[in-house]
């Protein structure tokens, strides 16, 4: 067969073909399905309404509607005005099993229209099936034609029905204020959800539960990264090096509060152990400022290194800190002072040496 002899009508505009050779029918251009709406649309409706239930599957639907009104709201918005791209929209849907569209009523002000549908395929099945679930593909698609109109977001609610005998079937659709999700909670919430929809409400659950585990343990990561910057930071702070054999020395900086000096304090006792260390060396030529607390500290800490049995000295006091401990009342009688740090390490080495030549044998 040729292009030549593939048969085609023309309705309200829209050109319709059958391409014999590919065996599709195409309406405008686009490929089109015909079914017999009894039996093939009707069992598929109803294997469909099986798996989710009535109110889910009506939600469904009219969101389907809502999503594919791209083409009808061209043809709409086409005409003139919004009554007469209705009538277009008639005219079109009719020859395609959709039924005559009428548009009974609309309120721009109050954002209401009515709607009906005459002969529709939805209710055509569910005649046939003898059950009346809605017509909510068809109320999608008014919802979605009225939000397109007026730029709020609508929903349909059905008043007539032709499954159950009505002439047509009848919508009225208003703004709303709820998504579809917002709907589909409110199913769940009221105990109307189907076994697919405590599916996805668990599988949401569960994602939501492993969102949180992973949030959790990334703030224990940062936790112990924050926690390692601290420790690294303290050990900066109050750096203890070791200057010579048996010989630390601590260079202090800025103020000594209590947790600062309990910090230094445990971490060169430590380090005295640890090293064998017999001297410790406080060298305060960059504290500029003295106050109670912190001569108090520097007190505490030398008679924590003398129980050791370590000696401490302290080294590079300017004459402003020297000035204040005394004005203090700083018992100074107990402690080793030098003027630097120079002179407290030339201290240092010449105790060693002495030491040394105690311990030798005397001949």
């Amino acid at each position: 067969m040729t292009e030549a002899t593939n048969p085609a009508v023309t309705i309200s505009g829209f050109e319709i073909t059958w391409d014999l050779v590919k065996g599709v029918n195409l309406w405008a251009g686009m490929p089109t399905l015909s079914m017999w709406i009894p039996t093939t649309v009707a069992g598929l409706m109803a294997g469909f309404h099986s798996m989710v239930g009535t109110e889910r599957f009506n939600l469904c639907m009219q969101v389907g509607g809502q999503q594919s009104v791209e083409g009808d709201w061209a043809v709409c918005s086409s005409a003139p005005s919004f009554e007469e791209g209705i009538q277009r929209m008639s005219d079109i849907a009719w020859p395609a099993g959709w039924g005559r569209w009428v548009l009974v009523s609309l309120d721009r002000e109050k954002k209401v229209a009515v709607l009906r549908s005459v002969n529709g395929w939805e209710g055509l099945y569910q005649k046939a099936l003898g059950v009346c679930w809605g017509s909510g593909m068809t109320a999608g698609k008014f919802s979605g034609l009225i939000s397109r109109l007026l730029g709020v977001a609508c929903w349909a609610e059905q008043t007539a029905f032709a499954a159950r005998g009505a002439e047509y079937d009848e919508f009225e659709v208003r703004e709303s204020q709820l998504t579809p999700q917002q709907r589909l909670d409110e199913l769940l919430q009221q105990g109307k959800a189907s076994s697919a929809d405590l599916a996805v409400a668990l599988e949401k659950l569960k994602q939501e539960m492993q969102e949180r585990e992973r949030t959790s343990a990334d703030l224990r990561e940062k936790l112990q990264v924050i926690e390692r910057q601290e420790e690294s930071l303290r050990s900066l702070s109050v750096p203890i090096v070791q200057v010579w054999d048996g010989v630390l020395t601590v260079p202090l900086m800025g103020s000594l509060d209590g947790q600062r000096a309990s910090e230094m304090m445990e971490r060169l006792l430590t380090e005295i152990v640890s090293a064998r260390a017999r001297y410790a060396i406080l060298d305060l030529t960059a504290v500029a400022v003295v106050d109670t607390n912190t001569a108090d500290h520097l007190v505490r800490i030398v008679r924590a290194i003398e129980l050791l049995g370590a000696r401490s000295i302290i080294a590079g006091i300017s004459p402003a800190v020297a000035q204040t401990m005394v004005s203090l009342g700083v018992d100074l009688s107990r402690l080793t002072t030098l003027r630097n740090l120079q002179e407290a390490l030339k201290a240092c080495m010449h105790w060693i040496d002495e030491a040394k030549d105690q311990s030798r044998p005397q001949r």
